[in-house]
Parts: structure tokens; sequence; C-alpha cells
């Protein structure tokens, strides 16, 4: 009875003195002489951030922190990205980081006016992401973003995304498509009225022209008041970039005559009205410019050579500007 009763007596001691020795531990900053990056990849737990620490000798015991975590119940409130420790925590403290998913941001841009075809090739190309896209093609994007449109073109908005390294390159286009939605949403329905156009859709398609005819800001809703104009009043459209969308990969860098008579669904000086599917990214500035165009007369414009343009009412002073800035150079 008196060896039981020691028994019991030292267990309770050991009992206390572990859980002292863990609150002790828990309150202790971590042996941190210099900035230090932790990776949690999927699935990994706790043990892998101790084995990580031990490794990097901020840890002599890493068994201590995987059994403050146990204690705990946190075992595997780790969230996967890599986590920078700038400053000596205390283990609580960093459970307390790892169970928020307190990680490092990277960022990913895409630029205005780029295709589908460049943004999968950028995202292939982006090592922090997890590849997971079963094919890089327009219909796969279609069937992840839930598209009825024949094209997943100009469903994305040009913009930065910040993700934490190893999520899945599924999530930024899901990002972009929901950004897209919200612009395009938006515009619509502040739009200025007696636009024709159907839908938000044939909206996208202009913005994504306007966007691949100018770089200059200023120049946005004027390059939409043309189009909008020739579309009022039944003309074609005639624009180069849907052309050139149009040849596809095999485009050189050069328009030639034969590639603004072969008849192509894009080709907008062989077919009236817009083409069937947008032809870029379109980035906010021209989804406004397409919403609110500038009142004008204009039906023409031809690029200077400085990255701006002369716009013409009339056939006249169209070709006097071809002759003065094209034919010239």
């Amino acid at each position: 009875m008196r060896l039981l009763r020691r028994l019991l007596l030292a267990t309770i001691l050991l009992a206390v003195l572990a859980a002292g020795w863990l609150a002790w531990f828990a309150m202790r900053p971590l042996d941190l002489a210099a900035p230090l990056e932790l990776t949690v990849r999927q699935g990994a737990g706790i043990s892998s951030v101790a084995r990580q620490l031990g490794d990097a000798g901020v840890l002599t015991e890493p068994w201590s922190l995987r059994s403050l975590a146990r204690v705990l119940g946190r075992e595997g409130a780790v969230r996967a990205g890599t986590y920078r420790l700038e400053r000596a925590l205390t283990p609580l403290e960093l459970l307390d980081k790892l169970e928020r998913g307190d990680v490092l941001l990277a960022e990913i841009r895409f630029v205005e006016g780029t295709t589908l075809r460049q943004w999968l090739e950028q995202l292939a190309r982006e090592p922090r992401l997890r590849q997971t896209l079963a094919a890089r093609d327009d219909a796969t994007v279609r069937a992840l973003l839930g598209l009825g449109e024949e094209s997943a073109e100009g469903w994305l908005f040009p913009d930065t995304y910040r993700f934490a390294p190893g999520i899945a390159d599924t999530e930024i286009l899901k990002r972009a498509h929901a950004a897209m939605k919200r612009r395009l949403d938006a515009a619509w329905r502040e739009r200025e009225p007696g636009l024709p156009l159907k839908d938000p859709y044939e909206a996208l398609i202009l913005a994504s022209i306007v966007e691949k005819e100018t770089g200059a800001a200023a120049e946005r809703a004027l390059v939409a008041s043309v189009f909008v104009n020739r579309l009022r009043r039944g003309m074609r459209m005639q624009t180069d970039p849907t052309v050139i969308y149009g040849i596809g990969e095999k485009f050189d860098g050069n328009i030639r005559k034969r590639d603004l008579t072969t008849d192509t669904p894009y080709n907008t000086y062989t077919r009236d009205g817009l083409p069937p599917t947008p032809i870029a990214m379109p980035g906010a500035a021209s989804l406004l410019a397409v919403a609110h165009p500038m009142p004008s007369e204009y039906l023409y414009f031809v690029g200077k050579g400085d990255g701006t343009h002369h716009f013409s009412a009339t056939l006249e002073e169209h070709n006097r500007a071809v002759a003065k800035y094209q034919l010239k150079r």
C-alpha cells in the first residue's frame, strides 16, 4: 500500500514537472540568431516544422515542439506554405502562426492585352505554383470556370495576384475570372444608355479590341467611340488586331494585304459586326472606355508612329492622315 502511494506521488510529481517544463518551453523564445524560412508542404504537419527547426539549430530537442502541439491538440493545425521567422518567437506564438497560415506571399503579374495562351504559359513557368491543370488549353479552362461561351479568352482580369507558394495554378485562374466578372458586371451596369451592344459579353469583346488598339490611356475612350460609331452605322470594324488574332501562332509580326482579304471568323474586314470572342484580356480602363465612350463623330483613326493616333470623321480626312503618317514612313 505504501509502495503504491509512493508510485502515485511520483507519477503526480513527474506530471507536474512535465507540465511545468512544457509551460516554460512554450513561453521561452526560440534560439533564432537570424531570420529563417520554413516551407511546409501540403499534407505535412508539425513534425516537418520541428525537424526543420532542429536541422537549423533553433531547437535542440525537436520532440519538444511535437509534444507541446500534442498536449494542446494542435498537431494537425498547420497550413501549407512558406513561413518567415524574423524574430525569436515563443513555441506558442509559432504554433499560432502555423495555425493562422501566416505565410509569405508570392506575386504574379498579368499584363493587360495578353491572351489566354500567354497566361497559361506564364502560369506554367511559375515555380511557386502547384501545377494541376490537366491540359493547358482553352477547353480545360472553360470547364474549370464553367464558361458557356466558345472561348475562355477575355474572361480573366489582368492584375497582380498575391498567393501563398504551393497553391494550385487553378486557384489563380478562378480568382482572375471572379475579378473579371465583377469588373464587367459593374461596367455594364453603369454603361451609357443606347450603346449598340446586346449584352456584357459584347462589351467584353469590344473592350479587348480597344485594349489591343492603343496603349495610350487618354485615347481609349476615343478609340471606343470610333468602334461604337461604326457599329451604329452598320460599318465593318476593320481592325487589324482581330485579323492578327485569327491568324494565330502563324502570325510573323507583319500584316499583309492577303491577311486582310482572307476570311476567318476574326477578320473584321470581311465580316460584319464584332468577332465571335474577345481577342485578349482587357484591363479596367478599356472596360470603362467601352461603357463610357467619348462622344464624337470619328469613324477612323491611324497610328502616328509615336504610340498615339490621328482621329478622323470622314474618309477623305482619314486618307490624308494615312498619307501623312503611314505612307511617308
